[in-house]
């Protein structure tokens, strides 16, 4: 099974790290994914969220404001200005979507862009109750 590395980070430390099947990026021209093998690029990041499929299969969202992502063949690097781990195993998942979408809406970007990462959130809300 082909997989890559993945790490998000912000100037407050390192939000994820691991091995990934795939990554859905919010660029500022539009969504795009990113498989292992994937050409070289750098990318500015809208506000979004950023879809992850790790190797073991699980998807985990991280709602970014905006940054920068470098992907290589092997490896795909976000830095952040800001992000939160919505989907995570650890902790209360209502406070990370609250987190989240409080961190969404503080972003300077776009109301349309804003308002497409708010709906994104407020739908893994729905389904997870």
């Amino acid at each position: 099974m082909n997989t890559m590395k993945l790490e998000i980070v912000t100037p407050n430390g390192l939000i994820y790290e691991g091995d990934v099947k795939m990554v859905t990026l919010p660029g500022k021209e539009g969504e795009f994914g990113v498989l292992p093998g994937h050409a070289s690029l750098v990318s500015l990041l809208d506000t979004g969220v950023i879809t992850i499929e790790t190797a073991d299969g699980k998807e985990i969202m991280v709602a970014i404001n905006q940054g920068y992502v470098k992907v290589d063949e092997n490896k795909v690097s976000c830095v952040v200005d800001g992000a939160v781990l919505i989907s995570d195993e650890e902790g209360s998942l209502s406070e990370r979507l609250s987190e989240a979408k409080e961190l969404l809406q503080k972003a300077q970007t776009s109301d349309v862009a804003i308002a497409a990462a708010v709906s994104k959130v407020e739908s893994i809300k729905k389904k997870s109750y």
